[in-house]
């Protein structure tokens, strides 16, 4: 599955339990658990930003074309180019803990509104 393409990366994100897609900004495909974005695939970069641990937001960018996200950095969020030395595998790890990044700060009552 090539995460850098849409359908791909639509495809994978919807798989994840209650996750909603919509397509917003520069017509982003951006992923929402309760609301909450926790991974989109920028149209204009062909990047995929992603809500970071704290571990993983110091160590991805010392990679090549992996960069803090733009607007997003400062809530410890990264920008995953095509490029970047990390296997399909890996970045759907990374997408995975920031889906479950987010919805862990969603409040009590829409986690068991979703049923998470």
């Amino acid at each position: 599955m090539n995460l850098f393409d849409r359908a791909g990366f639509e495809a994978f994100v919807l798989g994840l339990p209650k996750v909603t897609l919509v397509h917003q900004w520069r017509d982003d495909s951006v992923a929402k658990i309760g609301g909450k974005v926790f991974a989109l695939l920028d149209r204009d970069g062909g990047e995929i930003w992603f809500k970071a641990s704290d571990l993983t937001f110091r160590m991805l960018p010392e990679l090549p074309h992996i960069r803090p996200a733009p607007y997003f950095a400062r809530a410890g969020w990264v920008a995953v180019g095509p490029d970047a030395p990390i296997s399909v595998e890996e970045l759907e790890s990374y997408l995975r803990e920031g889906y479950a990044l987010v919805a862990a700060r969603l409040t009590r009552k829409v986690r068991a509104e979703l049923g998470l």
